[in-house]
């Protein structure tokens, strides 16, 4: 159970890595930024996860697994160091060692999966929902400031409620499946002969 909650939230937030692909859009076509421009602002993002994963390691022997887990989802983005050591750790050290290959690949197959599935959702939301009546995006009061741009807004705004809905998952099946403690591998236990062999 504790492999599948530890997967199932690699998978979501991964999934969230379309927040990315809904940002870099509205810079570029609402802020008029190059897609250069906009690159170059994701490079915190990648610096930040990297600074952070050394953190994740400790929190991990501190806390155990579950605590960072639930952190770093909840602050996605530099969060994701936080949460990537302590979520591979839980996913791992609850598998038996003889599946261990196994299940290292399901675990990076989900964030893949993930990744690419939350992008093409995200995006397709993006897009979808700049099709909805601008003036009926205006009747709803929600936007401020400037309304030449409300239906490229309410795109962005339901392509990232998306993946904040996807890290929400994440959570509760983090809260749900991932124990407090580390699991401490058990010693292999030889097979006992049966009775007339």
């Amino acid at each position: 159970m504790t492999f599948s909650g530890a997967t199932l939230s690699n998978f979501l937030l991964n999934g969230a890595a379309g927040t990315l692909i809904v940002s870099l859009g509205l810079v570029q076509i609402a802020a008029g930024m190059s897609s250069l421009q906009s690159g170059l602002l994701t490079l915190g993002y990648l610096v930040a996860i990297l600074a952070t994963i050394r953190v994740g390691e400790k929190l991990l022997q501190r806390f155990g697994p579950k605590r960072p887990m639930i952190w770093g989802s909840a602050i996605a983005g530099i969060g994701l160091g936080f949460y990537a050591t302590p979520s591979t750790d839980a996913a791992l050290a609850n598998v038996p060692d003889d599946q261990a290959g196994a299940a290292a690949g399901i675990y990076k197959m989900a964030s893949s999966l993930g990744n690419a599935i939350g992008v093409t959702i995200s995006a397709a939301l993006y897009v979808a929902a700049q099709a909805v009546n601008p003036d009926l995006i205006r009747s709803w009061g929600l936007f401020i400031g400037n309304q030449e741009n409300v239906a490229l807004r309410f795109g962005g705004a339901v392509g990232v409620l998306f993946n904040l809905f996807m890290v929400v998952v994440a959570i509760i099946a983090i809260m749900v499946t991932v124990p407090h403690e580390r699991a401490e591998k058990r010693p292999e236990v030889p097979a006992t002969p049966s009775i007339g062999s």
